[in-house]
């Protein structure tokens, strides 16, 4: 029984010793030391962290531009379609008018109407091409 009651008062005081140790002042060396590596630890976290966030805004940024690039695209596609829709309906009616007229007069009126439904699908191409 002793020997237990010499462990257990031979360990409380490596526990006291333990934790007196806990609150001792370092020397400023140590202590320099401590901040300076902490400071170096910080500063490069916070550099990998602002690379990270270039390389995240890079990538947002050129997936941004392409989504801008298709919209623009559609727009244009769309916009094309619309202004030869228009422009076939445009030829209709000419056309239609032009059966009021014979001969040279009726062919002559087609051809214009011809011309201009072939310029209006031009201008839309070109359009398309320039905005694609």
């Amino acid at each position: 029984m002793e020997t237990s009651n010499r462990l257990a008062a031979t360990a409380a005081m490596l526990v006291l010793l333990a934790l007196a140790g806990c609150n001792s002042a370092q020397s400023p060396s140590e202590v320099q030391h401590d901040v300076s590596s902490a400071t170096t630890s910080a500063a490069d976290k916070n550099a990998q962290a602002g690379e990270r966030l270039a390389d995240v805004t890079n990538d947002a940024n050129k997936d941004l531009g392409t989504a801008t690039q298709r919209a623009d695209e559609k727009v244009a596609g769309a916009t094309s379609e619309s202004a030869v829709t228009q422009a076939e309906g445009t030829h209709k009616v000419a056309i239609a008018r032009c059966g009021s007229q014979q001969g040279e007069a009726q062919k002559a009126c087609k051809d214009e109407a011809d011309a201009a439904l072939a310029m209006s699908r031009a201008k839309a191409k070109a359009y398309k091409a320039d905005h694609s």
